[in-house]
This record gives C-alpha cells, structure tokens and sequence, in this order.
C-alpha cells in the first residue's frame, strides 16, 4: 500500500510525476470556497436580522387610500365603502387603491413582524369545518361599542361563505328546513340542538339567553344557524317582538343602531330572518337601509312569507342582497301529524321547482316530526342542505 491516504484500501497507488510537495488547492477552488462561505454569511444574517433585508418601510402609492399592517393585534383602517374590517393576513401591510374607473385593487405586501414565535398560517375556507365551526372567523368581525358584528373580509370572504354548511353539489331536489326560536327557552334549545340532524338550519332569537353558548353547541352540531330579527308587526304594540325590534317610526339611525345590537349578540351566522315585522317589510323607507346594511356585511335576508306585503325581494333585487323566500310556514297547525302532512306538501314543491324552504318553531311536536321526516328524506333521493346555499344573490344593476 503507497502513503496516499486517499487511495482505496487495498490498492497501490503511484506518486504522479513531478509532485514532491504536499498537494496545493488551485485558485478556483479558493474562489468557490469564499463564495460558499459569503452566501452562508449572508443567510446567516438575514436569519438573524429583526426585519429581514428591506429594513425601510414598503412604499405607499400616492393614489392609495388605505395601508395597514395586518397583524394580529391591529385592524385595518377603514375601507373604501366606509366598512371598517378586521385584517385578514398575519404580518402583512394591505393597500388598496381605488382606480379611475371606481374598481378597487388590493395589494399585500410581507411586513416586519413583532415578536420571535412561530408564524401560524391559515388558509381561508369556505364552509363549515366541524373541528372549528364554534369558533368565529375574527377576520369577518368589527369591534363595535356593542360587541363584535360580522363584516366582509379583506380577501372577500362572506359570512355566509365561511358558516355556511357544505353540500354535496348536487342538482337534486334540495329542501332547507329552519327551525326558529332556540336561546328562549333552555330545555327547548337544548332538545332541538340534540334532536334534529345537522342537515337542519337553527335561527336563534335576538332576545334570546345564554346565545354564544348554544350557538357553539349548534355549530359543533353541524348546524347551520341565523340570527331571528323582531321586525314591527301591524298590530304593534300590542304584540311586541320585544327588545331589539327595529320600527317605522324610529329613523333610519335609530333602526341600523338596534341591529347592529341585535348582530352582536351572537357570531357564526350566515343570515338574518325576520320574526313578525308585517308592518315593517311593507315598508320601503325602513327596510331599504336595514337591507342594504345586512347584504353589505356579507349576510343573506330570509323572508319567512308571514307576510304577503313584504317588499324584501324587491329592495333585496335593488340592493343585491341575498335572499330567500320560505315556501311553507310548517307548524301553523301544531300537531306531530298536521307537521308532517307540511313537510310532505313541501316536498311536492321541492319536486316542481328543484328547490323549497320550510320554517318552523322548536317546539316539540315540530322537532319530533321533523326528525323523522328528515330520516325518511334522504331514501327518496332529497337532499336536506343549509338555507344559504338557496340563497338568491341578484345580479347588480
């Protein structure tokens, strides 16, 4: 075996010729061994450094009206169409910039973040995950002196996109049952929330007790769920909807500041649906703004058809609101049997036009029928689904 300690084992290995020193790197090797260490020192420090390699602020066009770092524990200043929202992107600074021709162009940027933790990053989903649907979305929410209302996120994203309940996509007959009511009475709520499958829509009442609570067990629940609105009826004030009723004679400010009251009693609705209000959807005046509010939030209007004087889909066509219109009030008769005759009839429509909606309160008699109808459905070839994905979304004008 020769000294050549490079050599493999076993093997001679003659000495080349004209070499009597120890061998010499060339000084290509010198130069690509500098390059390495320069790049590891360059990583290093970038790693290393608090803001990165950019250490001045991002530049902000002059035509921008909105800039803000989306971090955590900030909120984005208030956007073009006067919603203030909530920032949907850990860390980054969002610009929107609003064109000559009225179009608005959102830009985010990556920005210096505070702290040394991991980076969580979240991809937006819509629809409902049930290993997080009790939780809210906290970039749909405003902070208001009222409580947190739902707003339309930076990226789009609608409430009634992110609590809406999946659906299988289907062009079958689809039917969407609501049963209103729950957080008035506690056996009540607790019964319809254990009873009913999740395929069935929850309206909670504005007025109502203890409602995050039982919207956490709805959700995890895989309910789909809205928030009951007390609209003015006719005969007002002999029968009162209770607090939070939103009225005629009350101005405009005045009904926009009860809803809003009304919204943040509870989160993780897709919708509002009215409760009485004959007086108040025949007329435009009031109803106009409410709904113009609710679709600007991202959330559908479901009319109950408790009222044949209602203007809703008109105003919900001039606003390009959500909507939808129930088809059956089922427990006008409230008997187990009068119940399912209701959901049979309402099947019948489902058969003709593709689609139908069926409402009902979380009494006994209701629940139980609608259980076991709801059980029987799916043999048929019916697909229970959520109320939002019925929802009529008119083209603007």
């Amino acid at each position: 075996m020769g000294t050549d300690i490079h050599a493999p084992l076993g093997q001679d290995r003659k000495a080349r010729p004209g070499r009597t020193g120890p061998s010499r790197f060339s000084a290509g090797m010198v130069v690509s061994a500098l390059a390495v260490v320069g790049l590891l020192g360059l990583s290093g420090w970038t790693a290393l450094a608090p803001s990165g390699l950019r250490t001045e602020p991002f530049p902000t066009a002059a035509e921008t009206v909105e800039t803000a770092d989306a971090r955590p524990d900030q909120k984005a200043a208030e956007a073009g169409d006067g919603v203030r929202r909530a920032n949907g992107l850990s860390g980054a600074r969002v610009e929107e910039t609003v064109n000559d021709d009225g179009s608005v162009v959102r830009k985010y940027a990556p920005g210096a973040r505070d702290g040394t933790g991991p980076v969580i990053l979240e991809a937006n989903r819509v629809g409902q995950d049930a290993r997080t649907a009790a939780f809210p979305n906290e970039d749909l929410l405003e902070d208001t002196s009222d409580g947190k209302i739902p707003i339309i996120g930076l990226d789009g994203t609608r409430p009634m996109d992110q609590y809406a309940r999946p659906w299988s996509g289907a062009r079958g007959t689809r039917i969407a049952i609501v049963v209103g009511g729950l957080g008035l009475s506690q056996t009540g709520t607790q019964r319809a929330i254990r009873e009913l499958p999740g395929e069935v829509t929850l309206a909670f009442a504005a007025s109502g007790n203890s409602l995050q609570r039982w919207m956490q067990e709805a959700r995890r629940a895989g309910h789909e769920i809205l928030l009951q609105l007390p609209l003015e009826p006719f005969d007002y004030p002999q029968n009162d909807p209770g607090p939070y009723t939103l009225r005629t004679d009350m101005t405009e400010a005045q009904n926009l500041a009860e809803l809003h009251r009304a919204m943040a009693r509870i989160t993780n609705y897709t919708g509002v649906v009215n409760f009485m209000g004959g007086r108040f959807l025949s007329s435009a005046d009031a109803l106009e703004p409410v709904m113009r509010d609710v679709a600007s939030r991202g959330l559908l209007f479901l009319d109950d058809a408790s009222s044949a004087q209602s203007l809703s889909g008109t105003i919900a066509g001039a606003v390009s609101a959500p909507h939808a219109f129930a088809d059956l009030q089922l427990d006008a008769d409230l008997s187990r049997t009068a119940v399912l005759k209701k959901l049979d009839e309402l099947e019948r429509i489902a058969r003709r036009n593709g689609t139908a909606i069926g409402i009902a309160s979380a009494f006994d008699e209701s629940v139980d029928a609608i259980r076991e109808w709801c059980e029987e459905a799916s043999t048929r070839g019916i697909e229970i689904v959520g109320v939002a994905s019925l929802a009529d979304i008119p083209a603007k004008r």
